[in-house]
């Protein structure tokens, strides 16, 4: 037996309103075609709905008995009407993905690759934060999901580490070092740093490695926001600075070198979300982001589960 929902929503409104007319109204269709739809649908149940009266109808015992049941069907039928269209509001929604700089690595075409095949009419957005704001812009909402430099609070965000590099300094050409090869943390306690904003919290405490001074206070020569402030504060011997292997060559110009450090630990980039945040849309970029790592790994050789 073949009943369409349009049948069942027929019947109900029909046995609610107790008169063909109001149906008819209710329904916005002609009362013969509304008459014709319920026989038709009575002949396929194989027994009368309705006792019909010359003001009213009333329901048979059959009608009663399949009245609730014609009810659940038509809300559950809602419901997923809604669970869909909630579906498809998401695919074409809208996702922020935060940076304070440039991943870089390979890393956004691989989960741009994966995320787009999930979700082909979403749109990823990349927006620019300060570095003033260690989340890029997960704190307050701003972003969805966003690349960040670990230390981050593990209590408000979970994260996948998408790249593991080594600390550089960078400082001007004429120091007083830069004609090493590399050169221990050690040496370096005593000059003048570039620092992040306050605001940056621990992200600043990291990237003037404070875990490697011995309780020794850094000496800050200047706080830089941005790539050009860093390039700027550098050029005019303000301070040197650490920064990532992959970042280097942001500040790597005329007057600025960089060299790998000893005794302090590798730096970590990572795709972060915040751990209340359930939208579909952004843990389907956290997955794309983990196929794409997986991926990596396998490129160069990692068995990976």
């Amino acid at each position: 037996m073949d009943v369409h929902g349009r049948d069942l929503r027929y019947f109900v409104a029909v046995a609610e309103q107790l008169t063909f007319t109001g149906a008819a109204e209710r329904l916005y269709v002609s009362q013969p075609a509304l008459s014709k739809q319920i026989r038709k649908l009575e002949k396929q149940i194989g027994t009368a709905l309705f006792v019909r009266g010359s003001r009213a109808v009333t329901l048979t015992a059959a009608g009663a008995a399949l009245l609730p049941h014609a009810r659940q069907v038509l809300a559950a039928w809602e419901l997923g009407e809604a669970a869909v269209a909630a579906v498809k509001a998401t695919q074409a929604a809208v996702l922020t993905i935060g940076i304070s700089t440039s991943p870089g690595r390979g890393i956004l075409p691989a989960i741009r690759s994966r995320f787009g095949t999930a979700f082909p009419h979403a749109k990823p957005v990349l927006r620019q934060f300060s570095w003033e704001d260690p989340s890029a812009g997960l704190a307050d909402g701003s972003s969805d999901v966003a690349f960040v430099w670990l230390p981050l609070d593990r209590a408000r965000y979970d994260w996948h580490v998408v790249a593991t590099e080594p600390r550089l300094v960078a400082l001007p050409s004429t120091h007083r070092l830069a004609a090493r090869e590399q050169i221990a943390f050690a040496d370096l306690l005593a000059e003048p740093f570039l620092a992040l904003p306050h605001s940056a919290g621990i992200l600043r405490d990291y990237w003037l490695a404070l875990d490697a001074r011995d309780g020794r206070e850094p000496v800050i020569g200047a706080e830089v926001s941005s790539t050009e402030e860093t390039y700027e504060a550098l050029v005019n011997g303000d301070g040197v600075v650490l920064l990532a292997t992959g970042n280097a060559p942001m500040v790597t110009r005329d007057g600025v070198v960089c060299r790998p450090v000893t005794g302090i630990s590798p730096c970590e980039l990572a795709l972060a979300w915040r751990r209340d945040d359930t939208r579909p849309l952004v843990r389907g970029y956290v997955a794309a982001c983990g196929l794409a790592r997986r991926g990596r790994r396998t490129e160069h050789g990692v068995t990976t589960a």
